[in-house]
């Protein structure tokens, strides 16, 4: 399983820009979401969000939206 620095714990990363959820699990979203952050300092721009509990439930309760 590949994850992203600083989120290696989470499964479901949201991505603030377009309010969307990825799935880490999932290489296709996975990909997508690398490819969105690779083009900026996500972490200094407060641009991704984990989630508590680490479910595509608690992300919908939070505004985001599946991929």
């Amino acid at each position: 399983m590949k994850r992203l620095d600083r989120f290696e714990n989470f499964r479901f990363v949201g991505y603030r820009k377009n309010m969307k959820v990825y799935d880490c699990d999932n290489e296709e979203q996975f990909e997508k979401l690398t490819t969105l952050t690779n083009k900026v300092d996500y972490i200094k721009l407060n641009l991704i969000q984990s989630f508590s509990p680490d479910n595509i439930d608690e992300a919908k309760n939070r505004g985001f939206k599946p991929a």
